[in-house]
């Protein structure tokens, strides 16, 4: 009992999103400011930072702030303010944040533009995709800077691999295309040959049994599975036989979309 709420409690903290410190979160274009410096008030401010990046404080002038985290930009006022004020106090707050955007496009899912208002993971942002699930996640990928950061989420968001999470940086695209086919096709010696619309976790044995199942000339020890794989044909040798006789689970297995399953013919 212990050891199941030590894991429930583990499962809740890793998705529950984690919200950035000052140290985290670097300041943006259109954040809200407050300046505050101890004992005067007139040399406290609430400023916008403006498209060059910079902030206007009393008495000290224009500052760039964009880039810079509160703490950082703290330690620059407080240099520049002890010019007028003897060892000032300075703190500077992020108000509200307009600049940490992220983006999500591809035919795959609706195209959206997220303004992320903590620290937020691949895994929290897929979480808030619409249809996500009807998409092709393994020719996902991140894009950062320009370049591809990591390609294929479907280990992170369908199979649970945790280890592949990462967290989402200012300006990140994330392109989902479509799924090209989503049916597996099911041929040969079943009773009804026909496309079936793929399901999440599908195998092969579920396929069969949706196309009417074996005829009384099928060979159940030799049912292929044909896929492509890295623009590959992939053929898998299934034995059902196997699965129905003895109970075999390792011969039902998980098909994907665009699986050929085919059911060969016998005398005997």
């Amino acid at each position: 009992m212990l050891a199941r709420m030590i894991m429930l409690v583990l499962s809740v903290c890793i998705m529950l999103p984690v919200v950035a410190s000052a140290a985290d979160y670097y300041v943006g274009e259109g954040d809200t400011l407050k300046v505050a410096v101890w004992g005067n008030a007139e040399l406290s401010t609430q400023v916008k930072v403006r498209p060059d990046g910079k902030i206007t404080v009393p008495a000290v002038g224009d500052v760039v702030a964009a880039g810079m985290t509160p703490a950082a930009l703290s330690d620059t006022l407080k240099s520049k303010i002890s010019q007028f004020v003897r060892n000032p106090t300075v703190t500077v707050t992020v108000e509200t944040i307009s600049n940490n955007r992220v983006y999500v496009f591809g035919n795959g899912v609706k195209p959206s533009v997220y303004n992320l208002e903590r620290r937020t993971t691949l895994l929290q942002l897929l979480s808030m995709v619409d249809d996500v699930r009807s998409a092709d996640l393994r020719r996902a990928y991140l894009m950062r800077n320009g370049q591809k950061i990591k390609e294929n989420f479907y280990s992170l968001f369908v199979q649970g691999n945790v280890s592949e999470n990462m967290d989402m940086e200012i300006n990140d695209a994330v392109f989902i295309p479509p799924l090209h086919d989503r049916n597996v096709y099911v041929v040969g010696a079943v009773n009804t040959p026909k496309p079936i619309v793929y399901r999440e976790n599908m195998t092969v044995m579920e396929a069969i049994l949706e196309a009417g199942g074996f005829t009384k000339f099928a060979r159940e020890s030799s049912t292929l599975v044909m896929r492509k794989e890295g623009g590959r044909d992939t053929i898998l040798n299934v034995r059902l036989k196997d699965l129905m006789k003895s109970g075999d689970l390792s011969q039902n297995i998980k098909l994907q979309p665009g699986d050929y399953v085919v059911v060969q013919e016998g005398i005997f």
